[in-house]
């Protein structure tokens, strides 16, 4: 679904990302891990198109997508949902609005038919009657409940999900795993993971792929990748530093 090939990308000089390959298949989630600072971010935002690389080829659904012009961008866009490490809602809008946005923004729907599809969304995320709260009067796992139901109202191919649990306390990081494994089960979507919560990341993986200065240094599955000799990935895996 999703194949970087030579990926370069530099800031004032500094390689992030430094000759990346990396292949994401189709209807599985894969959860890249790393350290905080080291690039994942970077990472996920060239996947979806809002950095380009300095170099290299990004591949989505057999498109390079380095080559696109904005409109044809704006198209594979579409293909994407997105769900940020603070769930990102808009606080001047209710819940119901927010979910409702990217169906305003890109379709042509009448308002009763959004509103049926904003319900079914925050029903399938676990949430009821709160349509016409503000975010502000929501928990952080709310949020990130909304931010989900945001992310799934056009039925996207692929969802990316940017640190889903950070910041939430262990019972609420457990429910954040469930519903990303039975989102996954439910749509077929192929499911990106960026997270250093190693308990969730074997939890909910398909494959796993470690960056690590700029590279994917090891990638499997969950049973490869802790049989994996790595002296780097086992240090992160057992949670030492060095």
């Amino acid at each position: 679904m999703i194949k970087l090939i030579k990926v370069c990308k530099s800031f004032n000089g500094q390689k992030v990302l430094d000759n990346l390959n990396l292949e994401i298949e189709a209807e599985k989630v894969t959860v890249i891990i790393g350290q905080s600072g080291g690039g994942k971010s970077v990472l996920i935002k060239n996947i979806i198109a809002l950095i380009k690389p300095d170099t290299g080829q990004i591949f989505v659904d057999g498109v390079d997508i380095t080559t696109l012009k904005e409109k044809s961008l704006n198209e594979t866009r579409k293909k994407f949902g997105m769900l940020f490490q603070e769930a990102a809602l808009f606080d001047s809008m209710t819940v119901g609005e927010n979910v409702a946005f990217p169906l305003k923004e890109h379709t042509r729907m009448h308002p009763d038919e959004i509103a049926d599809v904003v319900n079914e969304k925050l029903v399938q995320v676990g949430l009821t009657n709160v349509t016409q709260k503000m975010p502000s009067e929501l928990s952080g796992g709310m949020r990130k409940r909304v931010g989900l139901a945001r992310a799934l109202a056009l039925d996207p191919k692929i969802i990316l999900f940017d640190e889903p649990t950070t910041g939430l306390d262990p019972i609420m990081c457990d429910a954040i795993d469930n519903l990303i494994l039975e989102t996954q089960q439910r749509t077929r979507a192929t499911c990106v993971v960026i997270s250093h919560d190693i308990e969730s990341t074997f939890k909910i993986a398909h494959k796993i792929a470690m960056l690590y200065k700029g590279k994917i240094i090891e990638s499997g599955t969950p049973s490869e990748m802790r049989a994996s000799a790595n002296p780097m990935l086992k240090r992160f895996i057992e949670g030492k530093s060095g």
